[in-house]
């Protein structure tokens, strides 16, 4: 089957601005779905994001809204609000990441949905979650990677990091796509509405089941966090960096085999944080350019790779062989029935709401 008839027949209502809605639902698009985007009279602020060609949408933005179709409309004017409930009538997905009660004072509370489509799909994406003290306190990814605790594990012993790209946006993002394709597929057993509550904070609270589950507090002192030689990032003679992996016992006598420092294989597993053994691994990087140590350790099975920066990434030969780099950014990540999924880049844009309609679907 194509990837592009996986979805061919859901029809999505996108009302989100910024990154993770829209990552959301353009993983839908991805794979056929047929999205709608409702951006207010001003547009998605994400149209000039880090781009200063004002006469141009940025390629962020491209790359957010790919195969959708966007239109924009002033949904405190009743007739633009009618034209939102006649696409609502006949959707089967609504994407939304107002604060609570937005979509309410808007005229679409809970009721009025169940009476425009009974079989609704609305999935609300909020900072914080629909319900709590923090429900309407605003937020962006940096404050939810601070709540859920994946900011204070993550960095040097001495800072902590800023996650880039913002990491609880697309975790909520993936969070939201999961949601919303489980629900679609309940609907082949099951009748009525499906409303989705999904919080950012809560999707990268998610992933933090290490530090949470094994009470890891500080950065730089765990196997996973900069706290082992075994598992870190090194500096080379001409500021690049490696990255080493060799968690498994193995993989680590490969490599100190590699580097001629076999009085390090019995140290894989001093107490952490292992600075000693750390600055020793440090020191000896830095003897040499990155270059120098991707021509001794590509060949070598001890978990290495190089870092690269953005600009880099199309020469690399792993992702050529995937097709999973263009220029119009990252393709879909994944194959399906062997080949890469076919993606639509354009994003088409509706000048008005009388030309905005649903496509005909074949029975």
């Amino acid at each position: 089957m194509n990837s592009k008839r996986l979805l061919e027949d859901v029809r999505v209502i996108d009302l989100s601005q910024y990154i993770p809605g829209p990552f959301a639902t353009r993983q839908l698009a991805d794979l056929g779905a047929e999205v709608i985007k409702i951006e207010p009279p001003a547009g998605d602020p994400m149209r000039f994001f880090m781009h200063t060609e004002e006469d141009e949408l940025s390629p962020i933005y491209r790359h957010l809204n790919r195969g959708k179709r966007i239109c924009k409309l002033d949904l405190k004017s009743k007739p633009d609000r009618e034209a939102l409930c006649e696409l609502i009538a006949d959707a089967d997905i609504l994407f939304e990441s107002f604060r609570p009660g937005v979509l309410a004072r808007l005229g679409f509370d809970s009721d009025r949905l169940d009476k425009i489509n009974p079989a609704l799909i609305h999935c609300a994406l909020s900072g914080y979650g629909q319900s709590g003290p923090y429900a309407r306190r605003a937020g962006h990814d940096i404050n939810y990677c601070a709540l859920s605790s994946q900011s204070i594990v993550s960095g040097t012993a001495e800072q902590p990091v800023i996650g880039y790209p913002p990491i609880a946006d697309h975790a909520a993002a993936m969070q939201a796509s999961i949601a919303m394709l489980a629900a679609l597929h309940a609907r082949t057993s099951s009748h009525g509405s499906t409303y989705l509550d999904i919080s950012m904070t809560e999707s990268i609270l998610a992933w933090q089941y290490l530090p949470i589950l094994t009470q890891t507090e500080e950065r730089a002192s765990s196997i996973l966090n900069g706290g082992a030689a075994c598992y870190n990032l090194y500096q080379c003679a001409d500021g690049r960096f490696i990255s080493l992996g060799a968690i498994e016992t193995a993989f680590w006598k490969n490599f100190c085999g590699a580097l001629n420092k076999p009085e390090w294989i019995g140290r894989q597993f001093e107490a952490m944080p292992q600075q000693s053994l750390i600055a020793d691994v440090a020191a000896v990087i830095y003897d040499h350019p990155q270059v120098y140590w991707r021509k001794l350790l590509d060949g070598v099975d001890c978990c290495f790779e190089g870092l690269f920066a953005a600009d880099e990434l199309t020469q690399h030969a792993q992702l050529k062989v995937r097709q999973a780099l263009t220029e119009n950014g990252p393709t879909y990540p994944a194959w399906i029935n062997n080949q890469p999924v076919e993606i639509t880049v354009e994003v088409e844009q509706i000048k008005s709401r009388h030309q905005l309609h649903w496509n005909s679907i074949d029975s």
